[in-house]
């Protein structure tokens, strides 16, 4: 087996692992949920998630790959040899996470060129649903449709981004790479928020974000709402972060380094959300309508919304547009790059692969079941594909890590190792919220999330057989192909040895 890459510095680890955590979500879907879950009061329960699941979950997966030093297979299957198939199942919800991810990243770098001369006209859903993903070619009864090559080529483009960093290497690809692009991120994103917070009316939507519902406290939903958020924006449960960890010195402080990329996170989140919301206020007040009216959710929506309120600034039209589509271009490529890495360093390591060997098949494979996502009923399987690994997969891997980790083999272990290597020491509040209280919150999760489904049907209304496909057997089958990757030899020598 090659000899185990390390990162170059400290900061090249903190922004690389920034680079991961801050992603689409961060942008589009923070605001959004804090808006739906009680406003400003939304911060209670965030920072009771962020301090009792995110930052314990965070440090702990740390501490399984910068101890282990191996991929998320390899670390888990050092802790306890029946353990190899959770890797696999996190590894295995990674790779159909950047699948479709890699598509929206498309969907961000053409809106990026779009934005010269505002080229989605006046109807930008139209030109988002019917011109460019081709949804409205779609016939009735058909799942797929032609190939939307306008859509094609950008995928392309991000894949071809991707697959060369992801070759270059731990250091001279990935942290080079973020070393560069999450700087321009962050300046892009102020810039963004300072233009967004000066329109006029930007107040409104401010108000509407910031101010406190405290009656949503009393919601249960509202509390499994902030625990949903810090998993999916936190980049913890899928593996990411015991594969990055793993490529850490011997002797790196792991406690620092989690809490200030957690904190880096939420900082990139608020930012975005008074942003977002300094803009939604603005197209309120020329739409004539209340905030509540101008607010919309979802991915998709977010390439329908910001164009129509690109279109009705005042001024620099076309560069807050650049800006806008860039940074999510910028967020969502370190991100994807990190899930992709998680499938690289697996596969690498199982079967003897060469690095360049395992990105090609990884890139390779990921890159062919991208194009189900360029139809044009392209947009119905990513919809169905994100529900099912991030209701289900995401969840459920998370609660069966925590718990075969905090009760079935000694924590302590794990929490001396932090403090043996950290200025700042973990207390026994570590051990407690990892032991009962997150995996009570994801049992709620999961149950709630299992009964909604049985009672309220299919997803989204779409028809069973293909959310049974998609989202079913997307969810449980990674979790079958993990116990067939863990019955299949080892082919690299010493791949016990740590």
């Amino acid at each position: 087996m090659e000899k185990r890459e390390q990162w170059g510095s400290r900061v090249g680890f903190i922004l690389a692992a920034a680079g991961s955590a801050v992603g689409l979500g961060n942008i589009w879907r923070y605001p959004y949920i804090a808006y739906d879950n009680g406003g400003g009061a939304f911060l209670i329960p965030y920072l009771f998630a962020l301090f009792t699941a995110g930052i314990p979950i965070l440090l702990l997966e740390y501490a399984i790959g910068q101890k282990m030093r191996g991929s998320a297979p390899l670390s888990f299957r050092r802790l306890n040899e029946k353990w190899e198939w959770l890797g696999w199942w996190q590894a295995g919800i990674s790779f159909f996470i950047v699948t479709y991810y890699m598509v929206i990243i498309g969907w961000s770098l053409s809106f990026t060129y779009f934005s010269f001369g505002r080229q989605w006209g006046e109807d930008t859903e139209a030109f988002m649903l019917g011109d460019y993903l081709g949804v409205a070619n779609l016939t009735e009864g058909s799942w797929f449709g032609g190939l939307q090559w306008n859509v094609f080529v950008p995928v392309v483009i991000m894949w071809a981004i991707t697959f060369y960093i992801l070759y270059r290497g731990v250091r001279r690809g990935i942290e080079t790479a973020t070393k560069i692009l999450m700087p321009i991120l962050v300046i892009v994103m102020i810039i963004i928020t300072i233009r967004g917070i000066t329109l006029p009316g930007a107040s409104a939507g401010l108000n509407a974000l910031l101010e406190p519902d405290w009656t949503a406290m009393a919601n249960p939903q509202v509390w499994v709402a902030a625990y949903g958020q810090i998993f999916f924006s936190l980049s913890i449960a899928f593996a990411i972060m015991i594969t990055y960890s793993s490529y850490l010195p011997k002797k790196t402080d792991l406690a620092n380094n989690g809490f200030i990329v957690a904190f880096a996170n939420s900082g990139f989140e608020f930012l975005a959300a008074l942003a977002v919301f300094g803009t939604i206020g603005y197209l309120a007040m020329v739409s004539g309508v209340g905030v509540d009216e101008a607010v919309n959710s979802g991915i998709v929506l977010a390439f329908i919304v910001f164009p129509q309120i690109i279109n009705t600034l005042p001024g620099m039209n076309d560069l807050f547009g650049f800006l806008f589509f860039g940074a999510l271009t910028l967020a969502g490529l370190t991100s994807a790059i990190s899930i992709a890495e998680v499938c690289i360093s697996a596969v690498r390591e199982k079967f003897n692969l060469t690095r360049d060997r395992a990105v090609i098949w990884v890139c390779g494979i990921g890159f062919l079941v991208s194009m189900i996502y360029v139809t044009s009923g392209g947009l119905n399987f990513l919809d169905i594909v994100d529900y099912a690994v991030n209701q289900f997969g995401i969840v459920f891997a998370g609660l069966v890590e925590v718990i075969l980790l905090s009760w079935f083999y000694k924590l302590t272990t794990f929490r001396d190792h932090i403090n043996e290597l950290s200025d700042l020491r973990i207390g026994g509040w570590w051990d407690v919220c990892l032991k009962y209280v997150t995996p009570i919150v994801l049992i709620v999760m999961g149950g709630m999330n299992v009964y909604n489904e049985i009672v309220e049907g299919p997803y989204g209304g779409y028809p069973f057989g293909q959310v049974a496909i998609a989202g079913y057997a997307v969810a449980i089958g990674v979790i079958i192909v993990g116990f067939i990757f863990q019955n299949m030899k080892w082919r690299s020598e010493g791949a016990m040895d740590t």
